[in-house]
């Protein structure tokens, strides 16, 4: 395994595989350049711009994106929002036209496209023919192949980084949240939700619907083949 690492999607991506990292990054660099809000060329972008009423055609990567976000939406009964509350129902993706039913909404990718970027990533280094391999993008880790990586958290109760699973075949993400404050106490109450699944999308994806709902069971987890967890990080307000 060869391990490199590029700053992308406004973190370090790494990857480790045997060959293909080239091809690896100059996907997410190219889903990031076609996805992010931040880029004003993107199609995110171009339809934030757009008037109500208007439409444009999207790649084929924002195409994978909103058809699972949309997905998303309906299954989880609305937690899951890449509108963010703007208009959850405002906007409609027909095939690859992407149309903006509303005045006012606009489409932020952030909860879901880093994990779209690491099985971005992943596929590229299979099609250049890595038998196994690893990529992990801030948090978002996805393993193939014949290979297994311990997954290490960060301690903040006692500093460092602890082991807390293996993963082999599969995605493992984790996102922090913010709870509130404790009435009972003085201290703000904090938590890193973590999810593994098949595909790092859903991974990354069924983190928000976890912190939303509150529920490591969420019956959403089981449809997508996933697993939740939640580690408590107390801290004084």
């Amino acid at each position: 395994m060869q391990r490199r690492a590029r700053p992308l999607l406004g973190t370090l991506v790494e990857i480790g595989a045997p060959l293909g990292h080239e091809a690896a990054f100059d996907a997410v660099a190219e889903l990031q350049a076609r996805l992010s809000r931040f880029e004003p060329g993107s199609d995110i972008a171009r339809f934030n711009a757009l008037p109500a009423g208007g439409a444009l055609r999207v790649g084929a990567l924002a195409t994978e994106v909103l058809t699972a976000a949309r997905r998303l939406q309906i299954d989880s009964e609305g937690l899951f929002d890449i509108s963010l509350g703007s208009g959850p129902d405002a906007w409609r993706l027909d095939g690859d036209r992407l149309r903006k039913l509303a005045a006012g909404v606009v489409l932020d990718l952030g909860g879901i496209a880093k994990g779209q970027a690491v099985d971005v990533a992943v596929r590229a280094l299979q099609d250049a023919g890595a038998a196994a391999g690893w990529v992990n993008a801030g948090g978002d880790l996805r393993v193939f192949g014949e290979l297994e990586l311990p997954i290490r958290l960060r301690d903040e109760a006692g500093g460092g980084v602890r082991e807390f699973a293996r993963l082999a075949d599969g995605a493992f993400a984790t996102s922090h949240y913010g709870l509130g404050t404790s009435s009972a106490t003085t201290r703000a109450v904090q938590a890193h939700i973590s999810v593994v699944a098949p595909l790092c999308l859903w991974a990354d994806a069924l983190t928000k619907v976890v912190a939303l709902s509150g529920d490591c069971g969420h019956p959403l987890l089981a449809r997508y083949d996933a697993a939740a967890w939640r580690h408590d990080v107390p801290r004084f307000a």
